[in-house]
C-alpha cells in the first residue's frame, strides 16, 4: 500500500456551503476502519469549525488557522504552532473599521478589499508577517506558516511521513498543502490553476470528490499512479534526464568488484534522503557505516537487534544503516528473514520506510532461498539490491526486479548474466560516449547507456570494512618476504599495521621497494589518495630506516581510517560461508 493518510481541506472540498454530506462522512469512516489516518487542514478558526462540523473525532488531528494551530479532537487539546501577531495589529484594524475581522490564536482574517489596509498596517508597524489569499479571504500569519507547515506538524505528531499522504483541496491556499503531500488531488470545483498543478484532478466536486477519492484509496487504484515530480534522478542520456520512480521499483545494481556499484547507490541514497524518503540500508560488509545523514546500528562486534532497528524507524525522519559486519555469513539470511516481515509490517502501519537497500544482496537472499515474503517491491516502498553475482541471488528475489543497472567496463556481460538468471533474452546495448552505467527496464528489448549523475559529496568507500572487517582472500595483503618464505595474511588495515610491526626488516623492505603497499591500497581498497601518500614513502625508502617507514605508513592509515581496538571475528573464508 502506497498511502495511509488522507488530508482534507474543509470548505468547498470536504464541505459544500459549510456542511459535510452524510455520504462523505460514511466514506471517511470506511477509510478509518481500513487503517487510514485522517487529517483535516483548514483556514477556519477552531470555534468556527466546531460550530458547523459535528464530527471532529472522525479525524486523528485537525490543523486550523491555515497551519497556525493543531487540535486533537479526541484529547481536546490545542497547540499553537507559531507565535501570534502583535495585538497592536488587530487593534489598529478594528480602529480602521476592518469588517469582518477574525482574530485567532495565530491568525488574523478578513476579506477583500480589506487587504489594502492590512498590508498598509503591516508595513507601517514594521511587522514580519505574510498575507495569504483564498477565494476572497485574506489571512495574516507569521512567515513560514501555511497549510503545508501545519500538515507536517500533524504528521510529526503521529510519526507519519508526507510521502504517505494524499491531500485534497480547492483554493489558492492549498497549493503548498498539495505540493507537500506525495499525491495532491483537486476537487472538480477547484480553481483552474490548482487543477492544472495537482497530481490528480477529481471528477466530482466538493464532498462528492472526497468520496470519490476515498473509494479509489480503498481500492488501491492510486498506488500505480505515476508521479513524475517525485522521480529520483539517475543520470543523463545525452541532454535527457533519466529518472526512476520512488515507489514500486525493484532495482538491481550489478557489476564486478570495484566497478562503481557503491557510487550509484550513494548517489541515489543522497537524493532520496535529501527529499525526505526514509531508507533502510542492510549493510553486510560495513560499507555504509560512515554515510552522512543516517543512523548506524551495529558494529564489528555485534549485529543490532531487530527490535532496536524497528524502534529507530518509527520516526520517519531517521534513515538507518543495519551494519551486519559483526555477523557471520551463514547467519545473515536468518537475520534478514526476521527483519523483512517486521519492515513490511511497519510500512503497513505507518507508511514507511520508503526504500529498502540491500548491499551484497546475495548474502541476505542467496540462491538457496526459495521464498521471499514480498508480493512486490511496493511492500517495502521500493527495493534496491546490489550484487556482484546476479546468479548467486535467490530466484524469488530476482523476480522482484523491474529495472537493472549494470556498471563496469562490460555492462553488456552483466546484463546478460542477469537475463540468464531470470530466464530472459539479453537486451541489446548501444555504447554511448562518456557513459558509465547501463539501464535495462522490464519489458524492453534495449538497454540504455547513461552517464551517472554523481552524489554531491562522495563518501569514503568501504572505510569501516577495510579498517576492521575481514576482506576476502583475493583482496587481502600477504607479507611473503624476498624468498616467499612467509605467507602472513593481512585481512584488513588493522591487521596490516599489526603485521608490519612484527615482520622482519627484510620482509618489510622487500614489499616497500617494490611498491606493493601502495599498489594494494590503490587496486584492492580503491583509495587512490592514500595510495599516493604511501607511494611517496615507498619512493623515499633509501632515506628512511625500516622503523621510520613503518611508522609513516601506519600514521597515514591512521589519519584516514579509525582503527578499532580489536578486529572483527567474522571471516568470509571460514567453512561456514
Amino acid at each position: 500500500m502506497r498511502y495511509n493518510v488522507l488530508a482534507c481541506d474543509y470548505d468547498e472540498s470536504l464541505a459544500a456551503n459549510g456542511q459535510v454530506a452524510e455520504e462523505t462522512i460514511e466514506a471517511l469512516e470506511r477509510l478509518s476502519r481500513a487503517g487510514f489516518k485522517l487529517l483535516m487542514v483548514t483556514g477556519r478558526e477552531l470555534d468556527d469549525l466546531l460550530s458547523v462540523f459535528p464530527h471532529p473525532a472522525l479525524f486523528d488531528l485537525i490543523v486550523v488557522e491555515n497551519g497556525g494551530l493543531l487540535y486533537d479532537p479526541r484529547q481536546r487539546t490545542c497547540d499553537a504552532l507559531a507565535a501570534p501577531p502583535p495585538a497592536e495589529l488587530a487593534e489598529r484594524l478594528r480602529a480602521e473599521g476592518v469588517r469582518p475581522l477574525g482574530v485567532g490564536r495565530v491568525l488574523i482574517a478578513t476579506r477583500e478589499p480589506h487587504d489594502v489596509p492590512v498590508l498598509r498596517a503591516i508595513r507601517e508597524l514594521g511587522l514580519e508577517l505574510q498575507v495569504i489569499y483564498n477565494k476572497g479571504a485574506v489571512m495574516v500569519l507569521p512567515p513560514g506558516v501555511n497549510k503545508a507547515s501545519g500538515l507536517c506538524a500533524a504528521l510529526d505528531r503521529l510519526s507519519l511521513s508526507r510521502h504517505s499522504v494524499v491531500a485534497v483541496g480547492d483554493g489558492e491556499n492549498d497549493h503548498a498543502f498539495l505540493t507537500a503531500a506525495e499525491c495532491g488531488a483537486a476537487v472538480a470545483n477547484a480553481l483552474p490553476a490548482l487543477k492544472d498543478a495537482c497530481d490528480l484532478p477529481l471528477d466530482e466536486a466538493d464532498g462528492r470528490g472526497v468520496t470519490e477519492l476515498a473509494a479509489r484509496l480503498l481500492a488501491g487504484d492510486l498506488d500505480e499512479l505515476d508521479l513524475p515530480r517525485h522521480h529520483v534522478l539517475l543520470g543523463h542520456a545525452g541532454e535527457e534526464e533519466v529518472r526512476l520512480p520512488t515507489y514500486g521499483l525493484g532495482l538491481l545494481v550489478a557489476g564486478p568488484s570495484g566497478s562503481g556499484k557503491s557510487t550509484v547507490t550513494t548517489a541515489l541514497l543522497e537524493r532520496l534522503n535529501g527529499d525526505g524518503y526514509q531508507c533502510v540500508i542492510v549493510d553486510p560488509e560495513g560499507d555504509y557505516a560512515e554515510h552522512p545523514g543516517v543512523t548506524v546500528l551495529g558494529d564489528p562486534d555485534r549485529a543490532p537487534a531487530v527490535d532496536e532497528v524497528m524502534h529507530v524507524l518509527e520516526q520517519p525522519s531517521q534513515s538507518v544503516v543495519v551494519n551486519l559486519i559483526g555477523l557471520q555469513l551463514r547467519d545473515r539470511p536468518a537475520y534478514f528473514a526476521e527483519l523483512l516481515p517486521r519492515l513490511t509490517g511497519l510500512r503497513a502501519k505507518l507508511g514507511h520506510p520508503h526504500w529498502l537497500i540491500l548491499d551484497e544482496a546475495h548474502h541476505l537472499m542467496p540462491a538457496e532461498v526459495r521464498h521471499v515474503p514480498l508480493q512486490g517491491p511496493g511492500d517495502v516502498g521500493a527495493l534496491l539490491m546490489i550484487t556482484v553475482h546476479p546468479d548467486a541471488l535467490s530466484p524469488a528475489a530476482l523476480r522482484l526486479v523491474t529495472s537493472t543497472i549494470a556498471v563496469g567496463k562490460e555492462p553488456g556481460d552483466t546484463l546478460a548474466a542477469f537475463a540468464t538468471a531470470r530466464g530472459l533474452a539479453a537486451p541489446s546495448l548501444r555504447p554511448a560516449p562518456k557513459s558509465d552505467i547501463a539501464l535495462w527496464q522490464d519489458g524492453t528489448e534495449h538497454a540504455r547507456a547513461l552517464t551517472l549523475a554523481p552524489a554531491r559529496a562522495e563518501r569514503t568507500r568501504h572505510r569501516r570494512k577495510y579498517a576492521a572487517g575481514t576482506m576476502a582472500k583475493d583482496k587481502s595483503f600477504y607479507f611473503t618476504g624476498p624468498q616467499e618464505r612467509l605467507r602472513l595474511r593481512a585481512r584488513n588495515l588493522h591487521t596490516f599495521v599489526e603485521l608490519s610491526e612484527g615482520v622482519d626488516d627484510d620482509t618489510w623492505l622487500h614489499h616497500l621497494r617494490r611498491g606493493d603497499y601502495s599498489a594494494w591500497i590503490r587496486d584492492k581498497l580503491g583509495d587512490a589518495e592514500l595510495a599516493d601518500e604511501v607511494a611517496a614513502v615507498e619512493q623515499a625508502h633509501g632515506e628512511l630506516s625500516p622503523q621510520d617507514g613503518r611508522r609513516r605508513v601506519a600514521d597515514l592509515i591512521g589519519a584516514r581510517y579509525t582503527l578499532p581496538a580489536e578486529p572483527t571475528d567474522f571471516d568470509p573464508d571460514h567453512k561456514d560461508r
